[in-house]
């Protein structure tokens, strides 16, 4: 595995970097766990003081740590500042609110005469991260700030592709003041995680990444008795029923399935429309995404990125035409994307029968799949026939029965009038093939904490 940072514009490698050594991979593990024994007893205004840090220090350098995302991984500079901005507020829900959701618990007992029972939140120990590319400070924010919040500590291995932006924020949690062994980048090699997760000084694994690696990671983890958790793969749905606002709805479509390239989980991949609504939706979408421009990245008036790599621009394109060979249809759309760069030219697939498996496919880029539902009814169906169940939206100009249409949708997360968003105050996860565990606000942040019982019984009662 070669950790190097390419531009995904330009195609020039700009730094590459060894893989770790199995010596490296077990000193950091035992510097971890030396740093839980007393990081586990710091008071949380201690671990608030250098969390909000972190969020100060992103914020004064805003600029310079977007310029890394976008150099390595092809994001738009906006988008770069905007995740930046999204990593700073995920530290400050925790500054703000991990002690109150950490709190020992009283339960009810059923006779309060003979005692009392508390559940007290501890934290494990040594934990992995294992992360993807696609939003690289973000994806590590979600994970250490509840962890390190927690009184864990936390092993990190990023994506190979974006190896200067997990050294960047490794930077940023020792100028924040965290100790030493808390939080470290390992350019670690695959087989390197079942050495880490072996270690009985290492207690659980948070995975986010493709359904592949999640299984890997979760039969590794499995087998050496230890907890995971992980975020996979999403197809999600955008259900327009007939009486949503169609100029604003195809905004939001058109947004909602190209913001960061279209590489993101949930980003909204099937647009399921009504049959009454249909027509109208595709025309209005074809001429939104036809309306985007592709180009620099750094530049301003860049609205559609390119894809992280060469490798993953041509993987998307032989998605395309292996659908299209199964019978879909492709409508090629807008002006001709730049042929410098690891571009993929925005892509409506239509007629995406029954029998056709690219229906239940995940295309990670700028590909959209329409779907005609009959009536709402069938748009459900629609919404539910997937092996993902992240996340998903409904479209409608009635929020209430909206939200009645959402509870039918079987997946992790659903939004009315917005496609899937992420907040650093809601809750992220999903089901099925999308994975298992929950990340952000109070779920994310009890994870990997034991639940501890403690029952104080008065010695006089009965036997």
């Amino acid at each position: 595995m070669a950790y190097a940072t390419i531009n995904p514009y330009t195609g020039e490698t700009l730094k590459t970097f060894p893989d770790a050594t199995d010596d490296e991979v077990r000193d950091a593990i035992g510097k971890a766990h030396d740093a839980f024994l007393s990081w586990k007893e710091a008071p949380f205004a201690e671990r608030g003081r250098i969390l909000q840090k972190a969020a100060d220090l992103l914020r004064r350098n805003s600029d310079a740590y977007a310029r890394l995302l976008t150099l390595e991984m092809g994001k738009l500079f906006t988008e770069a500042k905007a995740e930046v901005e999204l990593s700073a507020r995920i530290f400050e829900y925790y500054v703000r609110n991990a002690e109150e959701l950490l709190k020992p618990e009283k339960l009810p007992v059923l006779d309060p005469a003979e005692g009392e029972a508390v559940l007290v939140h501890e934290p494990l120990g040594v934990l992995l991260a294992i992360e993807p590319w696609n939003f690289p400070y973000y994806q590590i924010a979600r994970i250490i700030a509840p962890q390190l919040s927690a009184g864990n500590t936390v092993l990190l291995k990023h994506a190979s592709n974006v190896p200067q932006s997990a050294a960047a924020f490794e930077g940023l949690m020792k100028e924040a003041g965290l100790p030493e062994g808390a939080f470290r980048n390992l350019y670690a090699t695959r087989s390197q995680i079942e050495l880490i997760l072996n270690d009985d000084r290492v207690h659980g694994v948070a995975l986010t990444g493709s359904e592949g690696a999640g299984s890997v990671v979760a039969a590794q983890a499995g087998k050496a008795l230890k907890k995971s958790t992980l975020e996979l793969g999403g197809a999600d749905a955008f259900v327009v029923l007939a009486d949503a606002d169609l100029e604003k709805t195809v905004r939001w479509g058109v947004f909602g399935r190209h913001w960061n390239g279209g590489q993101v989980c949930v980003s909204s991949k099937r647009m399921i429309i009504v049959d009454k609504v249909y027509d109208e939706f595709l025309t209005r979408y074809r001429e939104g995404v036809a309306g985007l421009v592709a180009g620099d990245p750094f530049a301003p008036e860049t609205t559609l990125a390119p894809l992280s790599s060469q490798g993953a621009a041509d993987e998307v394109k032989e998605k395309i035409r292996e659908a299209v060979r199964l019978g879909a249809k492709a409508e090629e759309v807008g002006p001709p994307v730049p042929n410098r760069g690891a571009f993929v030219q925005p892509t409506i697939l239509t007629d995406l029968a029954e029998d056709n498996p690219a229906r239940y496919w995940e295309f990670f880029g700028p590909v959209s799949m329409l779907f005609r539902a009959r009536d709402e009814a069938d748009a459900v169906r629609i919404a539910n026939d997937s092996p993902f169940g992240l996340g998903g939206s409904v479209f409608t100009s009635n929020p209430a029965h909206g939200a009645e249409v959402a509870r039918k949708i079987s997946t992790g997360m659903v939004f009315v009038n917005h496609p899937t968003k992420v907040e650093a105050d809601l809750p992220f996860g999903g089901i099925r093939r999308s994975g298992y565990g929950r990340e952000l606000i109070g779920l994310g942040l009890k994870e990997f904490v034991n639940h501890k019982l403690i029952g104080v019984v008065d010695i006089d009662a009965r036997f």
